[in-house]
């Protein structure tokens, strides 16, 4: 028991065993690092010192470990294995100690511990299936993604029924696996962690998930995202689809691009002769594509975009097709001041709003100039956006974050959004070939930024799952209601096209 008797987030010092609590409850480990330091700095005059000591420390619950000197997740071991020999110690105390304290609890999640998570919704009693996610150090931002794909039924689904893929064998089999860099790159799999992930997350456990092996996973494959800094929950989810789609297109761990191929045709047929893209941004000069055969992320997430371009001088008209996976939206400048729904200076902002600007003619300033095939020189000209094609999850991101000087600012702007009903056939750049049930969409999930910056604050997410709504918060999910999930301030929207007709309301 850590020294302030609580029992969240225990971390045992490798050096003199003592226990504390994280830096997340009330940072007692931290400060026993600190505390370790001051004899240190008492003996900087001796001509001779000794080598900086590490102070390294171990999770408790994931036995992961930590060096407080590097502010680092340790992720080798000693020539002798020690650390691996204390987390075996540590399992085995654990299995030992808390079988029977396990049937207890068992016994009282039949009884009154299910209690406390039964809510009333429409005259019936339901309980709380949904599990959380441990923030690992400022990992929110991963959470509120994987929670709000988690929820995307259709996308989720595809992950979950795939087979297992089985990374040990012999006398490690059964157990946790513990990376380490002698280990290498070979059997890592993003589809396979980001299916257990998912597979993890709807099973009904009181406990939190630790996400601790996918993390291990994006820091492999994904530089960007190494360390324990605040990152963006946009670009985040930017990559984690984009390996996935990559990985999938050359197969993983054994299972052949074929066989993928073959689960993908049901999902993707109508898709494989146009979806040559992976990442669309909304500035031509910004485009990235990956050329390859669609995968379950291209199919579900996968829209058109048609570019048309038009010469101010002599009229020549470009037009190109641009596939996207989510479509980044300006908060339109007459907005920007406005922080509140019910503030009353002026019109609240719609997502309406957003798309319009996103989709409305606009001249290119002078760092866009086009280069005019016809004229041979770069000229002045505009560019407008219609969707070719709409996607069967239509991700919209709002533009929250803007460079101004040499800060990045956020645009606290509250926008206005649909639950239900959201009308995207004006936006179709043939909306006649279109019927009505395929331009309606549903909200499926939202991700919400709290805070003023984008290296700080914290990710939240709301989702939708079996008619009710949850507020997904790290290792905390609660039921919400409707009239909350209206009132944030969305960051991210994942909207669902709808399968069948059903009176309600348009945007």
């Amino acid at each position: 028991m850590p020294v302030c008797r609580s029992n969240k987030s225990p971390w045992v010092c490798l050096t003199c065993s003592s226990v504390h609590c994280g830096r997340y409850v009330n940072g007692h480990a931290k400060k026993h690092y600190e505390d370790a330091q001051v004899p240190l700095t008492n003996h900087k005059k001796s001509e001779k010192q000794d080598k900086p000591q590490h102070t390294v420390c171990m999770d408790c619950s994931s036995y992961s470990t930590y060096c407080y000197r590097c502010d680092d997740f340790v992720v080798n071991d000693t020539k002798l294995g020690l650390v691996q020999k204390v987390r075996e110690h540590l399992q085995n105390l654990e299995n030992s100690a808390f079988t029977a304290d396990r049937h207890r609890k068992r016994k009282l999640l039949e009884n009154s511990s299910l209690n406390s998570k039964l809510l009333k919704v429409n005259g019936s009693t339901a309980a709380i299936c949904a599990t959380g996610l441990r923030n690992l150090g400022n990992t929110c931002f991963m959470n509120a993604i994987l929670q709000s794909l988690s929820n995307i039924e259709q996308f989720c689904c595809y992950f979950k029924e795939l087979p297992a893929v089985e990374l040990r064998n012999g006398k490690t089999a059964g157990r946790r696996t513990y990376h380490t860099r002698s280990q290498g790159d070979n059997n890592v799999s993003l589809v396979e962690e980001f299916r257990k992930t998912l597979c993890a997350l709807w099973q009904g456990s009181q406990t939190a998930f630790s996400p601790e092996s996918l993390f291990y996973v994006v820091w492999k494959i994904m530089p960007n995202f190494r360390g324990y800094q605040q990152q963006d929950a946009h670009e985040f989810m930017r990559y984690l689809l984009d390996h996935l789609h990559l990985e999938l297109q050359g197969g993983f761990n054994g299972v052949s691009r074929s066989a993928i191929l073959q689960e993908n045709s049901a999902l993707s047929a109508s898709n494989k002769c146009c979806m040559k893209g992976i990442y669309k941004t909304n500035s031509p000069k910004t485009e990235r594509k990956e050329n390859g055969a669609s995968t379950v992320v291209t199919a579900i997430f996968g829209g058109i975009l048609q570019n048309e371009v038009n010469c101010l001088i002599c009229g020549t008209e470009s037009r190109k097709f641009d596939p996207f996976l989510d479509l980044s939206l300006d908060i339109p400048s007459q907005f920007r001041n406005k922080r509140s729904k019910n503030q009353e200076n002026g019109p609240v902002c719609s997502l309406r709003d957003c798309l319009r600007s996103f989709t409305d003619l606009e001249e290119l300033d002078e760092t866009e100039l086009y280069m005019c095939h016809k004229c041979k020189k770069k000229q002045k000209s505009t560019k407008k956006f219609w969707i070719q094609k709409l996607p069967k999850v239509l991700c919209l991101h709002l533009k929250r974050f803007h460079w101004t000087a040499y800060l990045r600012n956020k645009v606290d702007t509250y926008v206005e959004f649909p639950l239900r009903g959201l009308d995207m056939k004006c936006y179709l750049l043939e909306p006649e070939n279109s019927g009505p049930e395929h331009c309606l969409y549903d909200l499926a999930a939202v991700v919400v930024h709290h805070g003023s910056g984008v290296g700080s604050g914290h990710y939240t997410a709301y989702a939708t799952h079996e008619g009710r709504w949850f507020h997904f918060n790290d290792s905390t999910v609660t039921l919400t209601d409707e009239d909350t999930v209206v009132k944030a301030k969305a960051y991210i929207l994942f909207y669902v096209e709808r399968q069948a007709k059903a009176g309600s309301d348009k945007l």
